[in-house]
């Protein structure tokens, strides 16, 4: 392999690295102002950039899936820190939220006593909810709506890693296993 391809294998990297920038620089921008959107608009877009070129580029490793799950998790809380003190959420919808949290740490307990290891399985749903959860948020300065729609398909999408980690084979599952 020559250099120059070498060189661009490292992209999806470069991108999930930049995505943690982006996440860090919400937290010194005015809450829900034209800048924290334009950089929220930004890493989402790098969220679904960097796993798009790591298969285009047969560059999907490990680390990368590593990388890119601190770099979802960092824009998740960067905006939850920004975002939730100007948010009126209902009760009802903090309880579901616990549900699915509560059901992933399940799956994490879980894979780590049959695998020996955390498994972030990038799932189709999982895939779809990351990217609800995206078009949803700005919604919810107006409605509750979409966000519960998000949260249902959270919800099955949690359920399902667990199914995923349960067949015992997460090579054929398309899972990336962390050590």
């Amino acid at each position: 392999m020559n250099q120059r391809v070498a060189f661009w294998r490292h992209g999806p990297n470069v991108i999930s690295v930049l995505r943690i920038i982006g996440a860090l620089g919400l937290l010194f921008c005015k809450p829900a102002g034209a800048t924290f959107w334009a950089i929220y608009a930004l890493c989402g877009i790098s969220d679904m950039a960097d796993g798009w070129l790591a298969r285009k580029l047969h560059a999907e490793t490990r680390g990368g899936a590593i990388l890119d799950s601190l770099a979802d998790l960092s824009f998740v809380v960067c905006c939850a820190i920004r975002l939730l003190p100007l948010l009126s959420i209902p009760s009802w919808l903090w309880i579901w939220a616990g549900i699915i949290i509560v059901i992933k740490i399940v799956n994490q307990v879980s894979a780590l006593a049959v695998f020996k290891r955390f498994c972030f399985p990038h799932t189709m749903a999982n895939k779809l909810t990351g990217f609800l959860l995206f078009l949803a948020v700005p919604t919810f300065f107006w409605t509750v709506i979409p966000v519960a729609v998000v949260a249902a398909v959270a919800t099955f999408a949690a359920i399902q890693e667990g199914r995923v980690q349960g067949d015992g084979e997460p090579e054929k599952s398309r899972m990336y296993i962390h050590k």
